[in-house]
């Protein structure tokens, strides 16, 4: 059977946030290949995070790039209600929400990426407009 369309963006947000927790925290392991995430940058990729500023593919992965090992070891990310708000057969507009677990606080934030396909991009997709904004936190002892 084949893949949707949501099921390889599904895919790609998981794998690309897995991957966000292997270069922030430097646990002494080899770092993971860093072209992973750049490969699947658009060349005019944009990203807003919830401070509201917009960001062009340079900043980004700048960004990425000079955060490896600056979090703390104690930080995972897992992702929840992905679904699709609009797609044809070239992009999908996917929806989702990001939990962060950093320095004993959780944090939640919503997000929309537009992905479009390009066979060169690891997954098949690759990430055209990011937007997130940041939900109320749960209390800090709590699960999300």
């Amino acid at each position: 059977m084949a893949s949707t369309l949501l099921d390889i963006a599904t895919r790609e947000i998981v794998e690309l946030h897995e991957f966000f927790v292997r270069w922030f925290v430097d646990d002494g392991s080899p770092a993971p290949d860093f072209s992973r995430f750049e490969k699947a940058m658009a060349a005019d990729m944009t990203m807003i995070p919830p401070e509201g500023v917009i960001l062009d593919r340079a900043a980004v992965v700048e960004h990425v790039r000079s955060a490896r090992g600056k979090v703390a070891g104690d930080f995972s990310i897992t992702i929840e209600d992905v679904w699709s708000a609009y797609e044809d057969e070239n992009s999908i507009l996917a929806c989702y929400v990001e939990v962060q677990w950093r320095n004993g606080q959780w944090s939640r934030r919503r997000s929309s990426v537009l992905l479009s396909k390009n066979s060169s991009a690891p997954l098949g997709v690759e990430w055209r407009h990011l937007h997130e904004t940041w939900l109320q936190a749960p209390n800090a002892s709590q699960a999300p």
